[in-house]
């Protein structure tokens, strides 16, 4: 049984930072391409950035380019979401999964983002 368990969400003001995790079990994590993906009130899910299995290539979304980074620890079946100069409209719940195609029976409670002054 596949569980991504997502954490390391909070409130926090503009121009702040935070660093997500998100636990893999249940997939051969260290062969799978991971990505990173937010939902927003009222909108539609949708990706933020992704890591190659072997973590040497990243590709971000234009909105999060510069700002966020994401990285992996296969050894940790890991995937994090560094996140600096947080904005208003980066609030969201953010999720893993794996990427370009998230699984769709994989997606787990996601964690939230709050990004207030």
């Amino acid at each position: 049984q596949v569980q991504l368990v997502e954490s390391g969400g909070g409130l926090v003001q503009p121009g702040g930072s935070l660093k997500l995790s998100c636990a893999a079990s249940g997939i051969i994590f260290g062969s799978l391409t991971m990505g990173w993906y937010r939902q927003s009130p009222g909108k539609q899910r949708e990706w933020v950035a992704r890591i190659t299995a072997g973590g040497v290539n990243t590709y971000y979304a234009d909105s999060v380019k510069g700002r966020f980074t994401i990285s992996r620890d296969n050894a940790k079946n890991t995937v994090y979401l560094q996140m600096n100069s947080l904005k208003p409209e980066d609030t969201a719940v953010y999720y893993c999964n794996t990427a370009p195609f998230p699984g769709p029976n994989y997606w787990g409670k996601g964690t939230l983002v709050t990004v207030t002054s």
